[in-house]
Parts: C-alpha cells; structure tokens; sequence
C-alpha cells in the first residue's frame, strides 16, 4: 500500500462509459476486496507519520507558483549555489525526521527542533506525541529519504520546494515484511543564519 493511498489519494478507476442505445444496464462490478488486516497494520507506522504532513493542494499551488513568479525575483532560476544548498539542507532535514529506531524517537525529535519552525513544528510536536508510545511497542523502524527535491521558488529568505521520497518501515528486528511507501511534499523553508529552517510541509 503506498502512502498516496493511505493519504486518501487514490482515485476510483475509470470505467467506460455506458452505451445510451443499449437497453441492456452494465452488470454491476463486484467490489474490491479488502487488503489484509495485517498488511494495514504493517502499513499503520507510515500512515501515522503521515499525517504529520497531511494538507493537501500543495502541489497545485507550488506549479502555480513556478509559472507566476516573476525570474528577477526567483533566484531558483539563477543562482545555482543556492538552489543547490536549500535543497540539500531541506531534503536531509526531512530524511532526519521521518526515520526513527524503536528506541531511536527521542533522536527523531531532537533533529526536528533544529530543523522545524513555525506551523510545521507544531504539527510535528503535536502528532508524534500522540503516535510515540505505539511506535515504540510495535518496535516499528522507519527509514526515509528524499530521492529527488525541486526549488520551485527562492526569493530572498523564503524558498518553496517540491521533494519526492520514498519510506520503507518494518516491525521488529526481521526485514522480510517491510512495507514501502512514497510521498510527495510541498515545502516553505526560511534560512535563518546559515541555515535553511522547514516552517510548513504539505502532502499532495
């Protein structure tokens, strides 16, 4: 199950269109059957982390953001040296804070005080103080990493990226039954200092 879906992001598929001439109604398509209870729950870490970035539209808006801004503004379109450093510092702030050992949360949550600000550190504090305890007894590993990270836009001190990861999770020490997922985000980071800050996170 990939995390567009437990996001609510698959679509019904598409059937054909019914024949207006035809008297005959289409029979009626059995539905789906259910995934296995145990595959959702190998499936319910990643589901849960999830919805620390659940928000939505956020692709949208970011394309809309790539057409509109103006090029002597956005400096994603000039300065390679830059582009370049709010991509890697935001993809390895992400990496850091969605991957995590069974005894390993505390670790998570300190790299997201230095990494978050703003709306995205209030949903992440909020949120994984509800999950932490359950992650912790379901010894559930998570490990994620931003396989590709876009500047939509850098205009002065504000950025907006587009990242893409991918996330694989397991129970336990075994590995056979890890469970991977793929996500992508709509990220606002502020460079406070010499460093880029993550202060809000969407899914699409």
């Amino acid at each position: 199950m990939t995390l567009t879906r437990l996001l609510g992001g698959d679509r019904p598929p598409e059937t054909d269109p019914v024949d207006t001439e035809s008297e005959e109604e289409p029979a009626a398509q059995e539905p789906p059957s259910e995934a296995p209870a145990g595959r959702l729950r190998r499936a319910g870490a990643v589901a849960l982390i999830a919805a620390l970035v659940l928000g939505g539209g956020g692709f949208l808006h970011a394309a809309h953001q790539l057409r509109s801004a103006a090029p002597a503004q956005n400096r994603a379109l000039t300065d390679t040296e830059a582009t370049t450093r709010v991509a890697g510092d935001v993809g390895s702030a992400l990496a850091r804070i969605f991957s995590y050992t069974p005894d390993g949360t505390a670790a998570a949550e300190r790299s997201a005080r230095t990494v978050l600000d703003g709306r995205a550190a209030r949903q992440y504090d909020t949120l994984f103080a509800r999950v932490r305890d359950d992650l912790t007894a379901q010894r559930v590993t998570l490990s994620t990493r931003a396989v590709r990270t876009g500047v939509i836009e850098l205009d002065g001190d504000e950025a907006h990226l587009l990242v893409f990861l991918d996330q694989t999770s397991h129970k336990g020490a075994s590995k056979a039954e890890a469970t991977t997922a793929a996500a992508q985000l709509t990220v606002t980071a502020r460079l406070e200092g010499d460093r880029w800050r993550i202060t809000d996170i969407k899914a699409r």
